[in-house]
């Protein structure tokens, strides 16, 4: 068996799409976006989040419009964006739904009820939003869930987990 540094079957990075290039080049932060309805929870890894300071301030989070999640928002009318920290790799991965998570990605860590859905114990920061607009509107391939944020709550002043070039990252507050 030979171990490659690059990915088996992705194209030379010439070939590949330009605009997933350009995005691949800007460091995201890797969340875990979840929702409840009717007993039922949702969660999905997203990294295209934008957070917007005004009275009130609002989350944008662009998802698979074919994924529980979005419909969990939808039909709960609200979220939770939970920020992850450097040791939840595997979270975000199970979430992503790239890795394995026997009994679902729920079991992998302890979760706190909320108003607005699932809270991941221990967050670096989290926020309950509500949803301001429906229909999710169209954006590329994806949809934009706009949400009014209601309540955010920092946890540990800790280096966020990011996502860079298709590899997990931390800040080091050293440089």
């Amino acid at each position: 068996m030979t171990i490659h540094s690059e990915h088996p079957f992705l194209p030379p990075e010439p070939e590949r799409n330009p605009i997933r290039r350009l995005r691949g080049r800007l460091a995201a932060p890797v969340t875990v976006l979840t929702a409840e309805h009717a007993g039922e929870r949702a969660g999905l890894t997203v990294s295209s989040v934008l957070v917007v300071d005004g009275e009130p301030g609002e989350l944008l989070a662009i998802v698979d419009p074919s994924s529980d999640l979005h419909d969990a928002v939808l039909a709960a009318g609200r979220a939770v964006l939970n920020l992850l920290g450097r040791d939840d790799r595997r979270l975000a991965d199970a979430f992503g739904y790239v890795a394995p998570a026997p009994g679902g990605p729920f079991r992998l860590a302890d979760w706190q009820p909320s108003d607005w859905g699932p809270v991941l114990a221990g967050a670096p920061a989290w926020a309950g939003c509500r949803l301001a607009a429906e229909p999710a509107r169209p954006v590329g391939w994806a949809v934009e869930l706009r949400m009014t944020i209601e309540t955010v709550t920092l946890g540990p002043d800790e280096a966020p987990l990011l996502h860079h070039r298709g590899r997990y990252r931390t800040l080091d507050s050293g440089r």
